[in-house]
Parts: C-alpha cells; structure tokens; sequence
C-alpha cells in the first residue's frame, strides 16, 4: 500500500484538487436540499428508525444543511458534537495530505491518547442527548 506521505507533489496537487471538486459538489447538493423535509433522499438513521434514540451522528446532515445556509445556532441544536468536531474532520483531512508539512499536529490528532478523549465524548454526548 502506498502511503499519501510517500506520493509526489503533483499526485497530491490531483488529489487535493478531486477532494475540493466532490466538497463543492456535496455542498451545493446539501445547501439546495433538505434532508429534513418530506420524501428527502437523504437517509434516515437506521439506528434512531428501530431504537428510537438518536445515535453520536443523528442531526449532522441537517447540521450540515443548516451551517451552509449560515444558521450556526441552528446547527449547534441540531448536532453539537458534529459542529464542533468538524474544524477537526477538515484539519485530519489537510494533514493527511500533507503529512511532510504537519507531522507533528497529525501524530497529535492520531494518537491514542487523543482518539480515546475523543471517544470518550462521543459515549458521554449519546449519552446526555438522550437523556435531556
């Protein structure tokens, strides 16, 4: 297996630029439909569908919808850990592309120590928002 640290530059250069045309596809998907509304072809969640409780990721396509049409408040109600793990997600993305420039915060963002904090507020976040 190839690792992307090990690629050239212009492979990366092609990545990044597949990565940001898919994004931009995805956003305009999402800011013009709902995934709230009726007859959406979004997903519902499998797990909220038979339990009946809303699992780490219930919201986030909603959050999402509501970020990229600016209601931040919105987003926030809708899936708080999603809103604010995402500047996480997108700085992960960036420095998995360009590992040689952010060695250091990739070895921090992948390490043990921070996937289990990270964990541990995913169970603690299902937990509360199904109790509250």
């Amino acid at each position: 297996m190839i690792r992307l640290s090990e690629t050239s530059l212009p492979i990366k250069i092609l990545i990044a630029a597949v990565t940001i045309i898919a994004a931009i596809v995805l956003i305009y998907i999402y800011a013009g439909y709902d995934p709230a509304a009726e007859g959406s072809m979004f997903p519902r969640c499998t797990v909220k569908t038979l339990t009946g409780l809303d699992c780490p990721g219930c919201g986030a396509q909603r959050a999402i919808h509501a970020l990229l049409h600016g209601h931040i408040l919105e987003a926030l109600r809708l899936n708080a850990l999603f809103v604010i793990e995402l500047p996480l997600l997108l700085l992960l993305a960036l420095t998995s592309l360009f590992t040689d420039r952010f060695h250091r915060l990739r070895r921090i963002l992948v390490s043990r120590t921070f996937i289990l904090i990270l964990l541990a507020t995913i169970i603690v976040f299902t937990i509360v928002r199904n109790l509250v």
